[in-house]
């Protein structure tokens, strides 16, 4: 035997011993949790993992650096804290109500228009056996959703609804209405027809019993079938706004069929829907277009205002430039609600305006703090929480690979549970600041002390 195979049968024989040993860490791991889980204890202990640390460093005889020590171990401790953890699921909070349990609401479902949405309502029905015929004028998206195995595709509309227990029309806001009376036409007695447009206004003057209007609050306005997702709706809101004529029978299949794909059904009437998202929706879309004009106006001829733009401006006008087809359809066709929203605000800009010509200090901290309050109540509807319970943690984060995986995969060790995060680049040479929500004073204070320790800049 060769002296280099002698080594590697050496560095063998210790990956064994060293296998051997992790797995029996992760049992002391488990039993100390256990002991944890009896007397209430927090699992997390970041003290002593520091000072379990620091008397590893100090006994090291070498070669292995400092800096080896204080990579490998905490890694090692972080993957056998997730391994006890996969195992055992964290206390569900008080008051949590139970997953819904859901069941197949049609047998088949017909999708005219697969491109995001519609194939995602296949794929999510598709969880539950139900079977999908899937119909698109572009012929190249219906290829797309059925490479996803998504839906069974034909070559008409008629086709696609012929023996149908429910259709779902997804397409266009601007085409909507002319499909939807086309389905209507090609669709039998009792076959029910649906549809995902964002504005309801244009189908409430469709006059059959068999149709029930509605908007799903998830996806995007564009994206094709490769970014459908079964879970696309999980949790999500989905908006019903039957007519006059739509029949009870035909309302209830709706929602039981909503409901199965993981949404939550909500009743509304069509105007009362797009005055709702005139404001919610439409609104900011607008104005993230007009911001980013203003500001590329004033770079037309010195890029400065590009060039030195902060975090609040790449926020403000993430959504300016949605697919102008799409989005000038939904403008469109709901274009007074949307000016109705405009005007308001334009009264809020002339106040403001005002305040600030007049030097009115208290006016303009008012309309700050009347924000603050009105953004705290914004997000404890959105996580479910009381907004003093919602804590923000500003990290900084170098521009390197893997530094959001490790930041997760430390407060995921530690079983606390973020519940939004954005991360705002700054420059190549700062990086960026991942803002992290945590609830609870003690989570987000645990949070800081375990990522310091980490050597990440936690405030």
């Amino acid at each position: 035997m060769s002296e280099l195979e002698e080594l590697r049968n050496e560095i063998s024989e210790l990956d064994r011993r060293l296998l051997e040993l992790l797995n029996r860490r992760l049992e002391l791991v488990a039993a100390v949790r256990d002991h944890k889980d009896a007397a209430g204890e927090r699992w997390i202990d970041p003290d002593r993992e520091a000072e379990l640390l620091q008397a590893l460093v100090a006994t090291n005889p070498g070669p292995l650096s400092e800096r080896g020590v204080r990579s490998i171990f905490p890694a090692i401790l972080d993957v056998l804290k997730q391994e006890v953890a996969a195992d055992r699921r964290a206390p569900a909070a008080p008051g949590a109500a139970p997953a819904p349990e859901r069941q197949r609401a049609v047998e088949r479902l017909a999708i005219v228009g697969t491109g995001l949405v519609g194939t995602s309502v296949a794929l999510a029905a598709g969880r539950n056996g139900t079977r999908s015929r899937g119909f698109d004028a572009d012929r190249g998206v219906l290829a797309g959703a059925a490479a996803r195995g998504a839906v069974e595709p034909v070559s008409s509309l008629a086709e696609a609804v012929a023996d149908a227990d429910l259709v779902v029309v997804a397409v266009p806001v601007g085409a909507a209405p002319a499909v939807v009376r086309e389905t209507l036409d090609a669709a039998g007695a009792n076959v029910v027809v649906t549809d995902v447009a964002s504005t309801k206004r244009p189908l409430a003057s469709l006059v059959d019993p068999r149709f029930v209007p509605g908007h799903p609050v998830a996806g995007g306005a564009t994206g094709g079938p490769a970014r459908a997702a079964a879970d696309l709706f999980d949790a999500a809101t989905w908006f019903l706004t039957p007519t006059d004529s739509s029949s009870a029978e035909s309302v209830e299949l709706v929602e039981r069929f909503v409901a199965s794909l993981g949404a939550r059904a909500v009743r509304t009437d069509a105007a009362a829907h797009d005055r709702l998202l005139a404001l919610t929706s439409h609104l900011p879309h607008a104005l993230a277009n007009l911001l980013m004009l203003r500001v590329a106006e004033a770079a037309a001829e010195d890029d400065a205002p590009l060039a030195f733009a902060g975090a609040s401006l790449r926020e403000m006008t993430r959504l300016a430039g949605a697919n102008a087809a799409v989005w000038s359809d939904i403008f469109l066709g709901n274009a007074d609600e949307i000016a109705a929203a405009l005007s308001g605000l334009r009264a809020s800009l002339d106040d403001l305006e005002q305040a600030l010509q007049a030097g009115d200090r208290e006016r303009v901290e008012a309309t700050v703090a009347t924000a603050a309050a009105a953004r705290e109540r914004l997000e404890s509807f959105a996580y479910r929480t009381e907004p003093g319970q919602l804590n923000r943690i500003r990290v900084r984060v170098p521009d390197q690979p893997g530094v959001l995986a490790r930041i997760t995969q430390i407060l995921g060790a530690a079983q606390i549970n973020l519940e939004d995060f954005e991360l705002r680049h700054v420059s190549p040479e700062y990086g960026g600041v991942l803002v992290i929500l945590v609830a609870g004073a003690d989570n987000a204070a645990r949070a800081r002390e375990l990522l310091r320790r980490e050597g990440f800049a936690a405030a």
